[in-house]
């Protein structure tokens, strides 16, 4: 530091100086102006002053290794069970494996002495006993059952607390015994309960657990051997790729998304597909980035007996058929009787707002394309049929309120999802410090509350602040 203020201050300084736009004129170096002597810099190399410096770096080191504190580099993270955590910045990654699941009757203890996990292993066999407590996870049981992704909700709440396991809640049983009582009525023959709906629309405020309740309803019906077309970001299909309009229909086709979601659908539900036989036999019309095969009338035929993977196969493999065989699709998963279906959608409320595309008006102007006029959603949002389907509100979109009574969508579907109560806060507190996220000599009843009134049942908030008890 020393040495760059000298050669500053010795060193010539040119003046600009600009007269016009175009013109510029650059003056003689004039002299130095600074004279510092060198004694007014002698404090920076004080014995005294560095040892002190380099004191206070090794305390900050000690205490690190004191808390055990997990380095950066792979060797590091492997040890502590963390895997493949070398890039944290993407979100939709799970980059954390977590710590083996353990149980002692000794420190898995939640508010007044009750159990902390259930002893259940599956959500298809969780009773109404089972609120309020963990449900553990394995990865491989995750990435099998829901390939297409986890929600962000999900993932960050499995990498701070190193473990796979999420909060059994009154309102997710609730939602996963409403559709239960549609396949089996004769499992809940009590007259006190609601009827059951078959779309359901799950509202609420930020971060209450839309998001992993709609993940885990399909899980559930994954394990109960439905066929689930699950969605987990529904703001993809309005965003990316290109874009064109369809002159038959009027409507935009983005094969990008199309293929897309295609893959995805294949990921879990091959083998199922493989049974289905397609029961509509008609062409499926072509599209095409520069409309010259829609103009021709291009169509596809499909083989005979084709099954349900033969027909998502073709619009996987042939780019101009994608956005026909996703329409198609929808029409052929309605007609489905043989095992129920169910339609999972997360960030519902993208497909009620523009997208990001701009249709081009006139030489000087463009207008946004609403999401309603995409061949895809258009053929997915709707509500009012016979079919079982659930959209999930995401606030992490960016949308904005919506007004009540939504174009498509039953006014009784509704589902307000709400923030963590206060009993479900004391589960949760209780969890964190098991997992260490909390210090227990600083745990008590008053602060784990004074946290929950802050965030105000807010999950994300109350698993940020928790730390600070």
């Amino acid at each position: 530091m020393l040495r760059i203020l000298l050669r500053r201050a010795s060193a010539t300084i040119p003046i600009v100086v600009r007269v016009h736009p175009q013109i510029t004129l650059l003056s003689s170096p004039m002299p130095p102006q600074l004279n510092i002597p060198l004694s007014h810099f002698s404090f920076l190399l004080d014995p005294k002053r560095l040892a002190k410096k380099d004191a206070k770096v090794k305390k900050k080191e000690k205490r690190a290794l004191k808390r055990g504190k997990p380095g950066t580099n792979p060797e590091d993270l492997e040890e502590e069970g963390v895997r493949s955590a070398v890039s944290s910045d993407d979100e939709s990654i799970l980059s954390v494996d977590p710590i083996p699941e353990t149980y002692s009757s000794t420190i898995d203890v939640g508010p007044s002495g009750l159990p902390l996990f259930t002893n259940h292993r599956s959500i298809s066999s969780l009773t109404r006993k089972d609120v309020n407590s963990y449900i553990d996870f394995s990865l491989e049981d995750l990435d099998e059952k829901l390939p297409e992704g986890l929600p962000d909700g999900m993932i960050k709440e499995f990498k701070e607390t190193k473990r796979c396991a999420l909060l059994v809640r009154k309102s997710f049983l609730d939602l996963r015994d409403n559709f239960r009582r549609i396949i089996d009525p004769t499992l809940f023959s009590s007259t006190k309960i609601s009827k059951a709906r078959r779309q359901i629309v799950l509202d609420g405020p930020v971060s209450c657990g839309k998001s992993v309740a709609l993940a885990m309803l399909v899980h559930w019906a994954r394990t109960e051997g439905w066929l689930v077309f699950y969605v987990p970001k529904a703001k993809e299909w309005t965003h990316g790729g290109s874009f064109s309009r369809n002159p038959d229909t009027n409507l935009f086709d983005t094969p990008s998304q199309a293929t897309q979601i295609l893959q995805d659908f294949l990921k879990y539900n091959t083998a199922c597909l493989q049974k289905l036989q397609c029961q509509i036999s008609d062409p499926i019309p072509l599209g095409s980035e520069n409309t010259e095969s829609i103009a021709k009338g291009g169509l596809m035929a499909l083989p005979k007996n084709a099954t349900l993977f033969d027909l998502i196969n073709s619009g996987v493999n042939y780019r101009q058929a994608s956005v026909g065989v996703v329409v198609r699709l929808r029409e052929e998963l309605s007609l489905v009787k043989d095992i129920p279906v169910l339609f999972a959608i997360d960030q519902y409320n993208s497909w009620f707002t523009f997208s990001e595309y701009k249709e081009q008006v006139t030489v000087h102007s463009r207008k946004q394309v609403h999401a309603k006029y995409l061949a895809t959603v258009n053929a997915y949002r709707s509500m009012l049929h016979e079919n079982m389907m659930v959209g999930a509100f995401s606030h992490s979109t960016a949308v904005g309120k919506l007004r009540q009574d939504l174009p498509d969508v039953p006014l009784d579907s509704r589902m307000q999802f709400p923030r963590y109560s206060l009993d479900e806060a004391a589960v949760v507190c209780h969890y964190y410090l098991r997992q260490k996220l909390i210090r227990s000599e600083s745990f008590s009843e008053a602060k784990w509350k004074r946290i929950y009134y802050v965030a105000n049942g807010n999950g994300s908030e109350i698993r940020w602040l928790v730390p600070f008890i």
